[in-house]
C-alpha cells in the first residue's frame, strides 16, 4: 500500500478538505518527531495513510456520536486518539506515560488545534475520569487491556478495540477472567482483522452482566 496516500484516504472516506488538511499536518508532525524518539514502526511511515490513518479512521463511525469521555489507553503516537480528536470525537483523552511519548501529543494537539486532554502516568492507577468509551491499538492482549481499564470503566462503557488474527485466543483467554457481550466487525484494512465492541464488562462473579461464550 505504499501508493496509497491523502487523495486515496479522501476518496475512500469522504472527508472534508479541512479534516484532510488537519490529518496531512499531523502525519507531517508525526514524521518531524520519528526522527528523535520512536513513535511507529519506520518501514510502517512508507504506507502510513492506510495502515495507521485509515485503521484509525475506521473507528469513528462504531464510535458515532457517543458522549465523553473517551479514553485511548497507552496512547503513544496519538493512533488512535489524535485521530478521533480530529474527527470530532467528544472529550478525548489520551494516557501515556511516557513522557517524550506525552510531549509529542500535547505538541502535536497543539499544532492540530483540537481538544485532547493528555494524563502522562499509567491507566491502570487511574480511576478517574469514567469512560464512557476506551480505546487501545496494538497495546496488550484482551485479557490486559480489560484488567488495565477496570479502574476508568463503568457498566455503561464501550470498549473498542481492533485485533488481528489471534483474536479467538484472546477472547478465549479473556473469558476466564471477564463476563461481557461483545460485537465483530471486519477490519477496513487487514484481512484477518477484527474490531471487538464489548459492553457491560465485568469480571466473574457479578451477575448483574451476562456472559457471551466466544464464537
Amino acid at each position: 500500500m505504499t501508493d496509497w496516500g491523502p487523495d486515496q484516504f479522501a476518496e475512500a472516506t469522504g472527508v472534508s478538505r479541512e479534516t484532510l488538511d488537519r490529518l496531512r499536518l499531523y502525519v507531517e508532525t508525526l514524521g518531524q518527531w520519528q526522527r528523535r524518539i520512536n513513535l511507529v514502526g519506520p518501514r510502517t511511515l512508507r504506507e502510513i495513510w492506510h495502515r495507521h490513518i485509515l485503521d484509525c479512521w475506521q473507528l469513528v463511525p462504531l464510535i458515532g456520536s457517543r458522549p465523553g469521555p473517551l479514553i485511548d489507553m497507552g496512547a503513544g503516537a496519538g493512533l488512535p486518539g489524535l485521530i478521533l480528536a480530529i474527527a470530532g470525537v467528544d472529550d478525548v483523552h489520551l494516557v501515556e506515560s511516557d513522557s517524550r511519548k506525552a510531549a509529542f501529543l500535547r505538541e502535536s494537539a497543539r499544532i492540530l488545534d483540537v481538544s485532547a486532554t493528555i494524563h502522562t502516568r499509567r491507566v491502570e492507577g487511574m480511576s478517574e475520569p469514567k469512560a464512557q468509551t476506551v480505546v487501545a491499538r496494538a497495546l496488550a492482549p484482551l485479557d490486559r487491556l480489560l484488567a488495565l481499564s477496570a479502574g476508568i470503566r463503568h457498566s455503561g462503557t464501550l470498549c473498542v478495540f481492533p485485533k488481528g488474527r489471534d483474536v479467538e485466543r484472546e477472547l478465549t483467554e479473556a473469558h476466564k477472567m471477564w463476563i461481557m457481550r461483545f460485537d465483530r466487525v471486519p477490519s477496513r484494512t487487514d484481512s484477518q482483522g477484527t474490531i471487538l465492541l464489548l459492553h457491560e464488562v465485568a469480571p466473574h462473579g457479578d451477575v448483574s452482566s451476562p456472559f457471551q461464550p466466544p464464537g
